[in-house]
């Protein structure tokens, strides 16, 4: 039988990269209250960078298709069916963007055309590869919301 040597490294590295994952929180286990859902999804900070990259990607988030944000004024397309979202940071807190990425339905109405973006009941308009699956990992939702955070007038 072959022995495997790991270092010290290697072990922490997986030790932290299990802690994180048994840390995120189930679609359907979200816990959103009046103030939003408060708790991260993943116990890790979001990234805006990535979170930026997911809000204007065509096969992620798609932000752009329904939003207008000046920020991302270089990218093309921007929607206008949603409002726009220079200043959002400023209406909304993170507990509430958080809330509104992981599932507007729950915040707003059930007849909002936003889709829930780590729900199981994401909305009429789905892709059948969707189908009982999340659009966004709760990571992403994590990076949209600290991206989300940057936008202030």
């Amino acid at each position: 039988m072959r022995r495997m040597k790991f270092t010290l490294g290697a072990v922490t590295a997986l030790a932290l990269s299990t802690a994180a994952f048994a840390s995120e929180v189930a679609p359907d286990a979200v816990d959103f209250t009046d103030d939003g859902v408060t708790m991260s999804l993943t116990g890790v900070a979001g990234d805006p960078v990535a979170g930026a990259e997911t809000f204007k990607s065509r096969k992620l988030g798609n932000c752009l298709a329904c939003h207008a944000n000046s920020d991302m004024s270089g990218e093309l397309f921007h929607g206008d069916v949603g409002p726009e979202l220079d200043g959002v940071a400023d209406r909304w807190d993170e507990p509430m963007l958080r809330a509104i990425v992981a599932n507007s339905k729950q915040i707003f109405t059930d007849e909002t055309i936003m889709p829930g973006f780590y729900s199981l009941e994401v909305g009429a308009h789905l892709n059948e590869d969707l189908v009982g699956k999340t659009i966004l990992s709760a990571q992403q939702v994590e990076d949209v919301v600290a991206y989300l955070g940057t936008l202030k007038e």
